[in-house]
């Protein structure tokens, strides 16, 4: 039998970013579910925050090279790597200098957010899909981690519905309690409306408030993962839902295991010991 294999995408990530829920389950999960004998990847941004020296990034000239544009202007995507020492993982950084250079992640100094961060969570998205295809690695599962990644449930399922790498693909949506949509402008429709997309093909991204990226996500997602506890008992429909998982406790991963295994039907040949 094949081995599963599982993509992480996250904004955050242990030890690169400040210790969060998504950072805590974005650099457990992957090493357990890994050491049952899945394959993995993992991507995220290479924000401005990461000390590149320390953690040893290199950049991937052959995976380097592409332009991502969004809103019409064209924006260099550098794709660096570094490996977690102890663990066997490799971990794929996005990077540009316009969105990723700032020693912040989501807002100021002043706490406030980006102007730029629909343009910057674009770019991502967009960005990761590209580097997968680059990869010729089809995953059976999609991981998304973070509002940063809401938009790859609609761009699988609608802008590269008809790429062999993804006719598999399974993605799952890990909801949390923390956006920053209510900073997010009118234009964000049209910026994020890539390719053939038109603005009406983001309209569960939206209602009467404004931009709302867990809704749209949820829609196109597969299945959902409760992340926060502050959601715990959330339902969507006849979609499967995890919920809430404590991480106080290593059974966490085990149950985000048998989860992946429910969607796709398959299990993995693992030996004991």
């Amino acid at each position: 039998m094949d081995k599963t294999r599982v993509l992480f995408i996250t904004q955050e990530m242990d030890p690169y970013t400040d210790l969060s829920e998504i950072a805590k389950i974005a650099r457990q999960l992957p090493q357990h579910i890994q050491e049952k004998g899945i394959e993995i990847r993992i991507l995220m941004p290479r924000f401005g925050t990461i000390n590149e020296r320390r953690h040893r990034l290199h950049e991937v000239v052959r995976l380097s090279g592409m332009n991502i544009i969004v809103d019409q202007d064209d924006y260099p995507l550098i794709i660096k790597v570094a490996s977690l020492p102890g663990a066997r993982m490799q971990v794929y950084f996005l990077d540009n200098e316009e969105f990723f250079k700032r020693k912040q992640v989501f807002t100021n100094e002043d706490g406030e957010p980006f102007s730029d961060n629909a343009d910057r969570m674009v770019f991502f998205c967009k960005g990761a899909i590209e580097t997968v295809k680059k990869f010729g690695w089809p995953p059976d599962i999609i991981h998304c981690q973070g509002w940063m990644t809401s938009l790859i449930p609609l761009y699988i399922k609608e802008v590269y519905k008809n790429e062999s790498i993804f006719q598999n693909s399974k993605v799952v949506y890990s909801l949390y309690d923390s956006t920053y949509e209510e900073s997010f402008e009118e234009s964000f429709f049209k910026k994020a409306s890539i390719n053939n997309l038109k603005e009406d093909d983001l309209k569960d991204y939206k209602d009467a408030s404004g931009v709302v990226l867990h809704t749209g996500a949820i829609e196109k997602s597969d299945a959902i993962i409760v992340g926060s506890e502050s959601l715990k008992g959330f339902k969507a429909g006849k979609k499967p839902v995890l919920d809430y998982q404590s991480l106080e406790t290593d059974e966490y991963l085990t149950t985000y295991l048998d989860f992946f295994h429910s969607l796709i039907g398959k299990k993995d040949n693992v030996e004991a010991g």
